[in-house]
């Protein structure tokens, strides 16, 4: 039984809308690293895991070319994607990632991306400042940065430790899945150890 109440778009499909809207290689990497950590997660729920993978890997659409949180990021790609026949969950998930748009956390899928959002571009900060990349990263070293406040200090520490209590996983939990998620797919990321200098 499927998560879904609307067909859901292929992976293809997805991929050729986020190459239409996003051409910054650091979003897009974003986008690629929050899907494979949503994959992870509904893979350990049992959930569906291209709906939330999907979600993961579409959730800033727009902000690209739309980051203003008054009038933008991310009402265009809710609306992108509503046009586009995306199940109403995953818009709603998109809504429900951004605090400013007041859309209450509702279901699991809608906890998980907010949790994994902000910690999978931490990661990968974390990764890209190592030679190894995400080889033998631990949870433990990924907390030293966290008390780093000039350390990737766009992403909000409170978010981080929220997302992880809201979900209901300890912290260092939550960090080993994401390092396991995105080093799975290291390559893509541009953080494995083969391709760094």
């Amino acid at each position: 039984m499927t998560e879904t109440s609307a067909a859901l778009p292929s992976r293809e499909a997805a991929l050729a809308l986020l190459d239409e809207w996003v051409t910054q290689e650091p979003l897009r990497r974003h986008c690629l690293a929050v899907e494979a950590a949503m994959r992870d997660q509904a893979r350990r729920r049992g959930a569906d895991e291209e709906l939330w993978g999907l979600t993961g890997l579409l959730h800033d659409l727009d902000y690209e070319r739309h980051p203003d949180a008054a009038t933008g990021h991310p009402r265009m790609a809710m609306a992108e994607l509503e046009g586009r026949g995306y199940p109403p969950e995953l818009v709603r998930a998109v809504a429900s990632h951004a605090d400013y748009m007041n859309v209450a956390r509702e279901s699991e899928m809608e906890r998980a991306l907010a949790a994994v959002d902000e910690l999978s571009g931490f990661v990968l900060a974390c990764a890209y400042v190592r030679p190894e990349g995400l080889t033998g990263m631990t949870p433990k070293s990924v907390r030293k940065k966290l008390k780093q406040p000039s350390f990737a200090a766009a992403v909000s520490r409170e978010d981080v430790a929220r997302g992880a209590e809201d979900l209901g996983v300890e912290l260092d939990e939550l960090i080993a899945q994401v390092i396991h998620a995105l080093g799975a797919r290291a390559a893509e990321l541009g953080v494995s150890a083969e391709v760094r200098p």
